[in-house]
């Protein structure tokens, strides 16, 4: 009896691995670290980070909101229909597959997996596959509740990844001004996968796995499902600092998840208010990102050329740039007491005294400060620094 539950329970596990979600997401992840670093190269012959990082922290950086989730959904008994979850998988593949992340929000996936059961309920009524049919589904009922309450969780996650993660591994990449100057931008294109555990009634493992955790309330049977979720990011910023706007980003999405978790959970009165609830959420987190869009296109280049010195795109981690504190925007005036202007001359200015390096920035705020490292032979010779050139 041990040795079949335990069968059960790895072949669940193993049926989650295989997920193509998960997949295709690890490949998904794997292109955009390669895309990347050839964009990062392209622009300034070296990478910031290795290509593996999106992938390294597909799964590493969401593992705590997607507990989170989990443990709130199942213990507050928020139960889902499995034709909800097949096509909430479905088309967070096609999203994937796509590679358009600025429509890779949950609140989509959710919307989308929702409203297209309700078009089988009127266009197919009769579908069946494996004994589920969509006219069991009752979107009026415990769904029009527990759909928009686990969205918006799902927004709150989602807000929460990108005020903590997104500016950290923006990519910068120097593009052409109106004035035919070169200024940098910074791209962050990311890909979160969170292993969320659905509760669902029946008993649809039981088929293939008995002993599968399983609990009875009252004559229905509730199985425990996982599932990943997959989460998109992309935004460029231009007009502002990746630290200072993917934050805000973040909050506004974070209120936004809350909203609709709030207006959803009247569905429990009226359930025409889920509806509404997830009407909100989509319309809302695409007009975010539309302004969000818009404002970064129309405002100048936050790191642009300037004549006061050379202007920082970016620092390699752990280099002398990075244990200065120096940050991407700043300006660097003087070096070792000469005044820079672009990338040779503070190439130039570094080599008059290559064991110990003095420099004159000006920060984002205007305000003039020294700073001094020492300086070794591995160490980068441009302190580690991708300029605006």
């Amino acid at each position: 009896m041990s040795e079949q539950v335990l069968m059960d329970l790895l072949q669940a596990i193993a049926l989650f691995f295989l997920n193509p979600v998960w997949l295709i997401a690890i490949v998904a992840a794997i292109g955009l670290g390669y895309f990347r670093v050839k964009r990062e190269r392209r622009s300034f012959l070296v990478r910031l980070h290795p290509g593996l990082t999106e992938m390294k922290k597909l799964l590493a950086e969401s593992w705590l909101p997607a507990l989170i989730v989990s443990v709130l959904v199942s213990g507050i008994g928020l139960t889902v229909d499995v034709g909800w979850i097949a096509l909430l998988c479905a088309i967070a593949i096609v999203s994937m597959v796509s590679f358009y992340y600025q429509a890779a929000s949950p609140i989509y996936f959710a919307a989308i997996a929702f409203f297209g059961l309700y078009a089988l309920q009127q266009w197919g009524p009769a579908f069946t596959i494996q004994g589920w049919s969509p006219g069991d589904v009752d979107l009026f009922g415990d769904m029009a509740l527990t759909v928009p309450v686990i969205a918006g969780l799902f927004l709150i996650a989602e807000g929460f990844l990108i005020y903590r993660y997104s500016g950290a591994y923006a990519s910068p990449f120097l593009t052409k001004t109106n004035r035919g100057l070169r200024a940098a931008a910074y791209k962050s294109k990311r890909l979160w996968l969170l292993p969320i555990v659905f509760l669902v009634p029946g008993d649809l493992l039981s088929s293939f796995a008995p002993y599968w955790p399983q609990f009875t309330l009252g004559a229905t049977a509730f199985s425990f499902i996982p599932v990943p979720l997959v989460i998109g990011f992309s935004q460029i910023a231009r007009a502002s600092f990746p630290d200072v706007l993917f934050p805000k980003i973040g909050q506004a999405v974070i209120f936004l998840g809350a909203v609709v978790t709030f207006v959803g959970a009247f569905a429990w009165w009226m359930p025409i208010l889920g509806w509404a609830a997830l009407l909100i959420g989509v319309v809302c987190r695409a007009v975010l990102s539309i302004v969000v869009a818009v404002r970064e296109r129309k405002g100048g280049f936050a790191a642009a050329p300037q004549s006061t010195g050379v202007i920082i795109a970016g620092i390699l981690p752990e280099s002398p740039g990075e244990k200065l504190g120096l940050i991407p925007g700043e300006c660097i005036k003087m070096v070792n007491g000469i005044r820079v202007s672009n990338e040779k001359e503070l190439y130039d200015a570094i080599q008059v005294n290559a064991a110990h390096c003095r420099l004159q920035v000006i920060g984002r705020d205007g305000e003039v400060r020294l700073m001094q490292q020492v300086l070794y032979r591995h160490d980068h010779h441009r302190l580690g620094l991708l300029v605006v050139r």
